[in-house]
């Protein structure tokens, strides 16, 4: 594959690429560059850390990446996570994995690993004691947002700690290009700027966009706080959809979403449609009553947004479309966890759980 369609694929990933023109050069001198992403573990797992993220992980794939899928077990330990129980977020871990083996990533050509296995290092801790010295409490505290903390929300000295980790990870995990979302951005940035500075590299970011919750967008803030604000968040679990949610409860949760009539941005039916609907599906069916119009079948998400910018297509057409195709991508999920007895059982030890912001 020449360098221009592995820059065309990765773009489709990227909703902001620092920088493209670095990530040309990366590609130009090294044939299978590393790119990581990190999920704290920290209960059930929702379409987007599921289905969306394979899709990118796929296409990074395809553009010759090496991908490392982390489990930030000892971050979420840091972050105060399922109440601060180490155990509970490793089984959270373990479920995470489970859960990207059976919702369509090429996981034979992903490298997973779990941050409880990275902190046994010396070296790593050398990383991240030199991360610390390098910056300021200030600036850590900013970078809270990672972590779904604003400045304020930083109570524990842990949480102080887990931005110098992550910055470290980068580095430890050898990765030449960070790929994780626009709410990750400050950590990253911070890594472009102590990479140099300390003998090591300086990281390209392509940062994927954040899928949006369900719910009405109440948010005042602009630009990436608006979009983390936004995002599906499994700590409002009636605006998100999880990867063994049944038929019955999809359809419940589409069907109260937030959809308004011939809206584009911020809806998040739309949104689904755009980054994992038309990426699994080569068509879209939409079926519906001949007074209404009859069935429609969309070749791509421009057609859609056309339809539906118009008003030929009402949400309560959309809704039920959008949730048969999401229940298509989430059922191999589903019946792995229903019918694996040892992935039923780690299921209902996830679901057990308190979970704490």
């Amino acid at each position: 594959m020449d360098i221009t369609t592995k820059l065309k694929l990765i773009k489709q990933v990227g909703e902001e690429i620092l920088t493209e023109e670095e990530l040309k050069i990366l590609l130009e001198t090294k044939e299978h560059p590393i790119a990581y992403d990190g999920f704290e573990p920290s209960g059930n797992i929702h379409i987007a850390q599921g289905i969306m993220r394979a899709v990118n992980v796929n296409k990074m794939i395809k553009a010759g990446i090496k991908f490392k899928m982390y489990a930030a077990d000892w971050h979420g330990w840091a972050n105060n996570k399922l109440g601060g129980d180490l155990k509970k977020i490793q089984t959270c871990g373990d479920y995470l994995i489970e859960v990207w083996k059976t919702c369509g990533m090429d996981v034979n050509k992903v490298e997973f690993i779990r941050a409880s296995e990275v902190v046994n290092s010396m070296e790593y801790w050398k990383k991240v004691m030199l991360v610390a010295r390098n910056t300021t409490v200030k600036r850590i505290t900013r970078c809270g947002q990672i972590m779904g903390r604003n400045d304020s929300e930083i109570q524990q000295a842990s949480q102080i700690l887990y931005p110098c980790m992550q910055c470290a990870d980068i580095f430890e995990l050898k990765a030449d290009i960070t790929q994780l979302g626009m709410d990750q951005r400050k950590v990253n940035v911070l890594a472009r700027e102590i990479g140099p500075k300390l003998g090591w590299w300086k990281p390209v970011v392509v940062s994927h966009h954040m899928l949006m919750g369900l719910g009405k967008p109440v948010s005042n803030n602009a630009h990436i706080e608006r979009a983390i604000d936004l995002k599906m968040s499994k700590s409002k679990p009636d605006t998100a959809i999880f990867m063994t949610d049944s038929e019955e409860e999809i359809k419940r949760k589409v069907n109260k979403a937030y959809c308004p009539e011939k809206i584009i941005d911020e809806n998040p039916l739309m949104e689904y449609a755009k980054y994992i609907i038309f990426e699994k599906f080569d068509s879209m069916k939409i079926e519906r009553p001949e007074k209404f119009g009859g069935n429609l079948e969309l070749n791509n998400y421009d057609e859609l947004v056309k339809v539906f910018k118009t008003g030929n297509l009402h949400p309560m057409d959309l809704k039920p479309a959008v949730a048969h195709y999401i229940n298509k991508l989430v059922e191999p999920v589903r019946k792995h966890f229903e019918k694996d007895k040892k992935a039923k059982e780690l299921l209902e030890k996830v679901k057990s759980f308190k979970i704490t912001r």
